[in-house]
């Protein structure tokens, strides 16, 4: 039963997504190249450049203050790398440390210090320190989301992860959306930037009053603590009765991390383990193969002209009908997880080739962009399963280094992507062939993973392995 503390804990990460997403998404608005006219002159070199140059469209941005073109418009692109090369970087970081230290601790103080360079951003006095900072804020916005989603996750029953899991990246694409709308009424950069971090400063004082994970807590041994946990949120939900009756058994295989030191599990057992060394590699296949689909997909949709407030919002909301179908196919029987995320990934690879095959100036609703945008929300729907899917993939020991290393494959397929499309030298069909290849290959390897739908969640490594678990499995799937 999720009590009304459980659901504004939860709903607090939903909306933290909004955050999230005009972070990800600040370049798309911040670094835009408006048009411009260069007159007749000596453009030999960058400062003779400025003085030639005219802006024909009302736009201010980091590239009409430090005049970004010719030469050195390769640093508007720059920016967005360094933000995801941080990302990378935070997730593979941050990720163990939250499994060793604690969920709460590594989230606050990703978040305060997000807050702090997301203002460095918006006050750069020069390219450098922007860059820099961009850098830094991607740093700890990997970490951070990825703490968030896991904290989220565990702060529920296993029986509500796919709906909590599918709720908050459905929120992340509706703040895509908001920050497209945002962009369109703030049209100063430095003005924009600050608007959209300044909702992080509210997000930190009201995470600071949550609870750790009591998940975390039990696995780690601390169990007197995490009985105080639940017994806390039970009075706050108006319990009094239940709190009084909480009692949790150790848990098997769990270790103290005040104790034991580094002797728990952590990053080298994603590898070392038997069971958990080829889920690994899979997941991390499969998550680098969603990643460069979608993003593959994206640059060609974002070939049409249009409003750039319009498109941020448009490829934001393409992605909420995929949502509503993750949630139906998921908790059915005969679909599961394992199923219904192969079945997208296929899809988005189909429509990817088919995207290839028509012409652009077919008919009105069945073109390339139409397409595009079909296989963007079919990979969009095979991103949120593979979110929930390996939350249940891997024991809470281990969750967030296993989410961190699938996450790091994840950008490192974005990053890859935009360079795809010079395979076009090749042959014309090169890059969408690598795009179809993908998503087809990727669906058919995530086919060898376990189902996860209706069976119990490991805590420790040793329960991985347990033949009692495996037991309870077979009954529990069996009945």
């Amino acid at each position: 039963n999720l009590g009304l503390y459980y659901l504004l804990g939860t709903q607090l990460g939903f909306v933290f997504q909004v955050y999230m997403a005009c972070q990800s998404m600040l370049i798309v608005l911040i670094g835009a190249i408006p048009e411009y006219h260069i007159e007749q002159g000596d453009h030999s070199n960058h400062e003779e450049l400025i003085k030639h140059v005219t802006f024909t469209e009302d736009v201010n941005s980091i590239v009409t203050e430090w005049f970004l073109l010719k030469q050195q418009s390769y640093k508007v692109s720059l920016a967005g790398s360094l933000f995801f090369a941080g990302v990378l970087i935070g997730n593979v970081f941050f990720g163990p440390l939250s499994d060793k230290i604690g969920r709460k601790p590594v989230f606050l103080t990703a978040l305060f210090f997000e807050v702090v360079f997301g203002y460095a951003t918006a006050f750069a006095p020069s390219y450098e320190v922007f860059a820099l900072s961009r850098l830094l804020v991607g740093l700890m916005n990997g970490g951070m989301s990825l703490v968030c989603f896991v904290l989220t996750q565990e702060y529920v029953g296993k029986a509500y992860w796919a709906m909590t899991g599918t709720l908050t990246n459905m929120t992340f694409a509706v703040g895509i959306a908001l920050f497209g709308a945002l962009g369109y009424y703030i049209r100063p950069w430095r003005t924009l930037a600050t608007a959209a971090n300044s909702p992080g400063v509210l997000f930190f004082l009201l995470c600071v009053t949550l609870p750790e994970s009591p998940r975390w807590l039990y696995s780690r041994g601390y169990t007197e603590k995490a009985e105080e946990v639940l017994q806390y949120i039970a009075v706050r939900n108006g319990n009094s009765n239940a709190a009084a009756k909480v009692k949790l058994r150790m848990c098997p295989g769990s270790v103290k991390t005040g104790n034991q030191g580094n002797n728990g599990p952590g990053f080298l057992d994603l590898f070392t383990h038997t069971v958990l060394r080829w889920r690994t590699v899979v997941l991390m296949y499969v998550w680098y193969s969603c990643s460069l689909v979608y993003y593959g997909l994206t640059m060609n949709a974002s070939e049409d002209s249009g409003n750039r407030y319009f498109s941020v919002a448009m490829y934001g909301l393409v992605e909420l009908p995929a949502y509503p179908l993750c949630i139906y196919f998921i908790n059915k029987q005969w679909a599961g997880r394992r199923k219904t995320m192969a079945s997208f990934l296929a899809l988005a690879g189909l429509s990817c080739l088919c995207t290839m095959l028509v012409p652009v100036t077919a008919g009105a609703l069945f073109n390339a962009t139409s397409l595009a945008l079909l296989g963007k929300l079919l990979v969009s729907a095979a991103f949120n399963i593979v979110y929930v899917y390996t939350t249940e993939l891997y024991p809470t020991a281990v969750r967030n280094a296993g989410l961190g290393v699938c996450s790091m494959s994840c950008r490192v397929g974005g990053i890859l992507a935009p360079f795809v499309p010079s395979m076009r030298e090749l042959h014309t069909s090169m890059p969408f062939l690598v795009f179809c290849l993908s998503g087809i290959s990727a669906g058919c390897l995530g086919l060898l993973l376990p189902e996860t739908l209706n069976k119990p969640v490991t805590e420790t490594l040793d329960e991985l392995s347990s033949p009692a678990y495996h037991r309870i499995v077979e009954t529990k799937v069996g009945s």
